[in-house]
């Protein structure tokens, strides 16, 4: 049998789970999927995007043959008016919250670019790690979605719910957005594991209250603890990952070394534009595994 094409099941689980209206949402094979869809239906001449940032949203701008204006952060810090101001006549404005690869909120910035933004320039805002913040009903816009006929926001099931290997990923517009969106969808975009896994996952949502509780705790263990070696500085993060600088050491060779010394895995943040080559990213896990973490790292300090 093949998967229902239009994912009607998995959009009617959406939406009770959002709040939204079923004809305000689309499904795609993963959230990766809806980033090319974006970039290709509305990246037509030239895109805003931050850096660092999600690394995707550059390349489906570039794939969709879009000029990029990239913002810097500033201490890893979104500055809305230079957003606001670099926006002025592009078709499209890439927002992250919390941004990927530094796990840190600018809700109310986002807030502000979003509410100045001229109608005709729409704006995808990334919430896939929103629902594993401190606080993710005050900080995401979802509530808002109605008021913004130029907003998309993404959304994923790989985080949250643990379905990355399946595939599912959603976002959230008014219909007339869906409309150009879904232009650039395949048939049987999702397949029929992955929405039954979706809808079975949406039912059972007690895993995220204590998911926010474990990673709250775990990242303030950690962070705490890396504080105190010598050779490495943790950023602030309101996110289930972070990032830590090596203090002049090699990302890259960091990276290396620890795995093929430890087993330990980090990400090496050098390929995200504009970090350079002296951090690397760590997620927020069980304590017996940060524990491992803390360990490899304590063996690298020096």
């Amino acid at each position: 049998m093949y998967p229902d094409p239009e994912c009607r099941e998995l959009k009617s689980s959406l939406s009770r789970y959002l709040r939204v209206d079923p004809e305000w949402i689309c499904v795609g094979n993963g959230a990766m999927e809806i980033i090319y869809w974006f970039a290709r239906a509305f990246a037509k001449n030239r895109v805003v995007i931050l850096a660092p940032t999600f690394c995707e949203y550059e390349l489906a701008s570039h794939k969709a043959a879009a000029e990029v204006t990239l913002v810097p952060l500033h201490d890893f810090e979104l500055d809305a008016d230079e957003i606001i101001e670099k926006a002025k006549g592009a078709d499209a404005v890439f927002l992250c919250n919390p941004n990927n690869p530094t796990g840190m909120l600018a809700t109310k910035q986002i807030r502000k670019i979003i509410e100045s933004a001229d109608s005709s320039t729409k704006i995808l805002l990334d919430e896939c790690f929103i629902e594993l913040v401190d606080d993710p009903d005050a900080n995401s816009m979802i509530g808002r979605i109605g008021e913004f006929d130029n907003l998309v926001i993404l959304r994923s099931l790989t985080k949250s719910f643990g379905l990355a290997g399946l595939r599912v990923g959603y976002s959230a517009c008014n219909p007339a957005l869906v409309d150009k969106l879904s232009t650039n969808k395949i048939p049987w975009n999702v397949n029929g594991l992955a929405q039954a896994a979706g809808v079975a996952s949406l039912a059972d949502r007690k895993h995220l209250q204590s998911a926010r509780a474990i990673i709250r705790k775990e990242r303030k263990f950690l962070q705490d603890n890396i504080s105190k070696l010598k050779s490495f500085s943790p950023s602030r993060s309101d996110a289930n990952y972070f990032l830590v600088h090596l203090q002049g050491r090699n990302s890259t060779k960091f990276r290396d070394e620890l795995l093929k010394k430890t087993g330990v895995l980090v990400r090496d943040c050098s390929t995200f534009t504009g970090m350079g080559s002296e951090h690397v990213r760590v997620a927020v896990k069980a304590h017996k595994k940060n524990l491992r973490l803390l360990r490899a790292l304590e063996g690298s300090d020096g």
